[in-house]
């Protein structure tokens, strides 16, 4: 029978069931993120830049400096050793030195420009200095003339009280540092000048043989041109960190910003109903979490447009179905007045009757089919047992049952567990419309079994009946909607042709299959019908 049933058991890749578990289980990404890393290596990268930059300056700043603090001791110690030994120092036994000659030797040929020596005695005090000997002219340019009648502003109070505390503090660091030579030690660093600029300073003690007689203090004043070399060397890392900043802000607007607008707009159209699904090719072939998006909003509006095609086609099939019955009783109700016999006139009232129980059967019915999908996403999946499950069930018919109606037998081996994942209600649902469908076949006094069992990773349930059995044309359309073929003998009206199609769609909810069979009798003629139910057993917990 199982070429019969290849409709029926459909490919679990195609049940609807699987793709609400599988297609609407959130996919996260945990550390993987496409998009969220490509965001960050742009924002990381222009601040590298930046920081690299100003690593790479600061380090050329301090290697610049410390390079001008070892050239002006080099050129101190030639100095103080030339100024100790070679005619600059007078007296004996006890040598000092020499003004005069200590003042030619720091003549402009000896000091280079842009540079600055002083001298100091044992007692540091000033000798000479090489700005006082030089035969430059310093100072800066004259302002141009004002004119006639128009005074000079003169520098106010404040602003000379200024430059003489910038002055003494000057005065005061350059004798500390004159002071610490004083005890023997070479002293190098940078310091401010009376004119508030920086400069590179050295201080040589000057020997003669081991005794000191006096400090050369050697100032570069170019550490400001330094400085602002440096300034301009950042300029470019600042440009280019800045470009970066710009194309990254400018990427996240193509490839995040305009994709989010075009989603957002493309779900405003389904909402305004100019369209029934989301379709962007190009955003759906992305792999990073743009697409991941776009392919799940195209997949939701594809379902919510099945769904709507799946309402509109239950609407057309439920108006069919309830004009049926309410056409019969409408033309019973208008021959019932022109009836003559009491026979005639209780035939059409057994028929009212009857029409009645089939269109309030229909309503029940279409109510629960109607109820189906919100009781289905109302309620999350629980471990259930499915033998009490089936129990309970058979119990209620069992002491429900009236003379005449077929026996309910539940039927499975003792010690069987039986574990399904699912929601109790639904299921509930499945096997109360089997057993019906198939007590509504069975002959008077037969009886419906119930087989529980477990095989391979599933929980299979069987149902089968001493019935007429199926039609083997019709084993895969009776899970149809509003399907009511009935064989010869049955009572006419009592199913509504949608029971078992709620029983394919609870199941194929829950991950499982459904298919019918006819059971084979000793000469080979069908003996029943057969219904069978597999749903994957739930994982152990432990």
């Amino acid at each position: 029978m199982a070429s019969d049933t290849d409709t029926a058991k459909a490919d679990p890749a195609d049940r609807p069931g699987r793709d609400v578990e599988d297609e609407g289980r959130p996919r996260v990404r945990l550390g993987r993120s496409r998009l969220g890393a490509f965001i960050l290596a742009l924002n990381l990268l222009s601040l590298l830049i930046l920081f690299g930059g100003a690593l790479a300056l600061n380090e050329w700043r301090r290697g610049l400096v410390e390079a001008r603090q070892e050239s002006l001791t080099v050129q101190a110690e030639l100095l103080a050793n030339l100024l100790g030994e070679a005619g600059a120092t007078r007296g004996e036994p006890r040598p000092m030195l020499n003004p005069l000659d200590a003042a030619l030797l720091l003549r402009d040929k000896f000091i280079p420009t842009g540079q600055r020596a002083r001298l100091y005695d044992q007692d540091g005090l000033l000798v000479t200095d090489s700005f006082a000997v030089s035969e430059a002219i310093s100072g800066a340019p004259l302002p141009p003339a004002l004119p006639a009648g128009v005074t000079a502003p003169q520098p106010g109070e404040p602003a000379r009280a200024r430059d003489d505390r910038r002055q003494d503090k000057a005065a005061a660091e350059l004798a500390a540092e004159v002071e610490r030579a004083l005890t023997g030690e070479p002293q190098a660093g940078v310091r401010r000048s009376e004119t508030g600029d920086q400069v590179v300073s050295v201080s040589i003690p000057v020997r003669h043989v081991q005794q000191v007689l006096g400090v050369l203090t050697l100032e570069a004043g170019d550490v400001d041109e330094i400085l602002s070399a440096q300034r301009r060397a950042l300029v470019p890392f600042a440009l280019v960190a800045l470009i970066v900043s710009l194309l990254s802000s400018l990427v996240l607007h193509l490839f995040v910003a305009r994709p989010v607008m075009r989603l957002s707009l493309a779900a405003d159209e389904v909402r305004m109903q100019r369209a029934r699904a989301i379709s962007l090719p190009d955003l759906e072939d992305r792999k990073d979490e743009i697409g991941d998006l776009a392919r799940a909003l195209e997949s939701m509006t594809d379902t919510l447009s099945t769904r709507m095609d799946a309402i509109e086609g239950f609407a057309a099939d439920v108006s069919h179905e309830i004009k049926n019955p309410l056409t019969s009783i409408r033309s019973a109700l208008e021959t019932l007045a022109l009836v003559k016999t009491d026979a005639q006139r209780e035939t059409l009232t057994a028929l009212l009757q009857q029409d009645v129980r089939r269109l309030d059967r229909l309503i029940t019915d279409i109510s629960n089919a109607s109820r189906l999908d919100a009781e289905l996403s109302r309620e999350r999946p629980r471990p259930i047992d499915l033998g009490e499950l089936l129990a309970e069930v058979t119990h209620i018919y069992q002491a429900t049952a009236k003379p005449g109606e077929a026996a309910v037998v539940l039927e499975m081996r003792d010690g069987v567990d039986s574990p399904v994942s699912g929601r109790d209600g639904p299921l509930g649902q499945v096997f109360r419309n089997l057993i019906d469908n198939a007590r509504s076949f069975s002959p008077p006094g037969g009886t419906v079994r119930v087989l529980l069992d477990r095989e391979a990773g599933e929980v299979r349930v069987r149902v089968e009946d001493d019935g007429p059995g199926i039609p083997p044309d019709n084993l895969a359309t009776v899970f149809e909607r509003f399907y009511t073929s009935r064989p010869k003998g049955t009572a006419f009206g009592a199913n509504s042709g949608l029971g078992l199609s709620i029983v394919r769609q609870i199941v194929e909810a829950h991950g499982g299959r459904v298919w019918a069979e006819n059971r084979a009798g000793p000469d080979g003629a069908a003996a029943g019908a057969r219904f069978t139910v597999v749903l994957p057993e739930a994982a152990r917990r432990g």
